[in-house]
């Protein structure tokens, strides 16, 4: 009878004794100590938050906003509601966003992300060294008038003040709205030529009694064939992106 009590019992024990010497795979996530677990918790939530607004950051610190509107006014002067289709559309601004910031990108890789990597540099630095690319681009596009406003706007902790940088709480936003201000200015002019070959055939059926005729529907091929044939992809795409030098 005690050799059947003793028998679970030492089972249970050994088991305790080996389940307490197999380590656990939270110890190398988690490092020991609160302080420590806190550090770490705070650093994945940073981490996550980061990854699922990515997209945001791509169009808040990038050219992608420009190109976005303007392919956008381009299909609406056109008249064609889903061609190129929403993805074409996409795809190519977001390849073009890569053209224009592949040096930003560059020097940001080179300068933080990489030596943080290999623990040449602290966090903070690794941050200052990826920031500064963005920050030097943005500055280069965003206008003055629009970057005085937030500054306005602003709390007095986030002034620039003599010597320091423009904080990005601040330069983000007016380089949002200079981008939109762009944007629809490049889609005026892209919009006028269709508008102009809209008018003449508006026109044309109206003196010729076509009441009924939608005007939309004759000048469609028209807008096409013209857009075709003054190479219209070609001027577009390298407009916009001399537009960034």
């Amino acid at each position: 009878m005690k050799r059947r009590l003793l028998t679970p019992l030492l089972l249970l024990v050994l088991g305790g004794t080996a389940m307490a010497q197999t380590p656990s795979i939270l110890d190398g996530l988690i490092p020991q100590g609160s302080a420590s677990t806190s550090g770490q918790i705070i650093q994945m939530l940073a981490v996550l938050t980061v990854l699922s607004i990515a997209p945001g950051i791509l169009i808040m610190a990038t050219s992608f906003t420009r190109f976005a509107i303007a392919f956008s006014m381009l299909r609406a002067g056109l008249g064609l509601q889903t061609t190129p289709a929403n993805l074409v559309m996409i795809s190519l601004a977001l390849f073009m966003t890569f053209y224009v910031m592949a040096p930003v990108f560059d020097r940001a890789w080179q300068n933080g992300v990489q030596p943080l990597v290999n623990n040449q540099i602290t966090q903070d630095v690794a941050i200052r060294e990826i920031t500064t690319p963005f920050r030097e681009f943005m500055l280069r596009q965003v206008r003055d008038k629009d970057l005085r406003l937030f500054e306005d706007l602003a709390d007095e902790s986030f002034r620039t003040k003599a010597n320091e940088a423009v904080d990005m709480r601040i330069l983000v936003p007016a380089f949002m709205i200079s981008e939109l201000r762009r944007g629809f200015e490049i889609g005026f002019l892209i919009v006028l030529p269709f508008l102009v070959i809209d008018l003449i055939v508006a026109t044309l059926t109206m003196s010729m009694g076509m009441m009924m005729l939608p005007p939309t529907v004759l000048s469609l091929p028209f807008k096409i064939l013209f857009f075709v044939l003054i190479d219209g992809w070609n001027i577009l795409v390298g407009s916009l992106i001399r537009s960034f030098s």
